[in-house]
């Protein structure tokens, strides 16, 4: 089958939008369909289109959904469609409508929907291949930060938390990411000037990965995320995670996860950070608590989950047309009687 797969991030990117888009495309063709990855709709006809972000991806969608009015039409809802746009941009809140089924990444997503939308969405949480850790530096205890620099990120907080620790502490912060803006650039390279925190720039999937395998942790700073991509790797891997508590993270760790601080607070991040660091209790504790997780992250799990959809998906297609095809043959002998009797 013909699958049109969307998403607004370029190839030229190295970020979570564009990773899910070429992970799902991967999986879908292993499933043996055919897959046509694009930023843009180009008009071909699919038999599913399967379209990343409401808000951004919105002209694809209102395109497709008026030419393929009865085709199967998915939107997977990133994080800044979850708690942001669906709720305020009206081209988000109308690719809602138009979409044959929605996507969420995580259990929390799905309490942004009203219901009418919940019903037709399903969640299928990110996966990711473990990485051969490589924590061997007894030096330092190595925090990476893995995430863009930009406004929902909250990309600064893991660097002002470092400034708080005290002198005896081991951690040493490295933040991978591209810079949104000269702004956060000149923010960047200001942190850097501390010892503790080092900003080393846009990195690859492959060096990313890299990163995490020498980290004792993961910082998931966010401030709106849908379901991090980060924190799926660390979860493959077993690199512990402290994060923000957002739904976004609550949903991917758990309600009742011991590594949370409350948004914004780096003193209480500084507080998580060296309490990982020095009580090795709460350190396995973490970890154990990321392990009981790792089974959502699972590649097959992921695989399974999408066929899963696109077969329902297309179940619900074909019964939609020969439901309307009946209609149309009831209405058919309703007017052949008419004209019978007219006759």
């Amino acid at each position: 089958m013909k699958i049109n797969l969307i998403t607004p991030a370029g190839g030229n990117l190295h970020n979570g939008n564009r990773a899910t888009a070429e992970r799902w495309a991967g999986f879908l063709r292993k499933l043996g369909h055919e897959v046509v990855l694009e930023e843009t709709w180009s008009g071909e006809e699919p038999a599913l289109m399967l379209m990343l972000h409401a808000r951004r991806s919105h002209p694809s969608i209102k395109r497709y959904a008026t030419a393929y009015p009865e085709r199967p039409l998915i939107v997977a809802l990133t994080g800044t469609d979850l708690y942001r746009d669906i709720h305020s941009d009206e081209t988000a809140k109308e690719s809602l409508e138009l979409a044959t089924a929605l996507i969420v990444l995580q259990d929390m997503g799905l309490n942004e929907l009203e219901p009418r939308h919940r019903s037709k969405a399903r969640v299928i949480y990110q996966s990711a291949e473990p990485v051969h850790l490589q924590q061997s530096d007894n030096e330092h205890f190595d925090v990476c930060v893995i995430g863009h620099l930009r406004a929902e990120k909250d990309p600064f907080r893991a660097a002002l938390a470092a400034r708080l620790l005290p002198p005896s502490s081991r951690i040493r912060v490295t933040h991978a990411g591209r810079p949104y803006g000269e702004e956060f650039e000149r923010e960047a390279r200001l942190h850097a000037a501390v010892p503790r925190y080092r900003w080393v720039g846009e990195l690859s999937r492959r060096e990313a990965r890299r990163l995490l395998a020498r980290s004792r942790l993961l910082a998931q700073t966010s401030i709106m995320e849908g379901g991090a991509n980060a924190v799926s790797e660390a979860l493959a891997s077993g690199v512990p995670v402290v994060a923000a508590r957002i739904p976004g993270n609550v949903g991917m760790l758990g309600e009742d996860y011991p590594g949370y601080y409350e948004p914004g607070d780096e003193k209480a991040l500084a507080q998580l950070l060296y309490r990982a660091e020095t009580a090795g209790a709460f350190y396995e504790t973490l970890k154990a608590r990321c392990e009981a997780r790792r089974h959502l992250v699972l590649p097959e799990r992921e695989k399974a989950a999408l066929d899963a959809l696109v077969k329902e998906t297309i179940q619900t297609d074909i019964e939609r047309e020969g439901y309307n095809r009946a209609m149309d043959e009831k209405t058919r002998i309703r007017l052949t009687k008419y004209s019978t009797k007219a006759g």
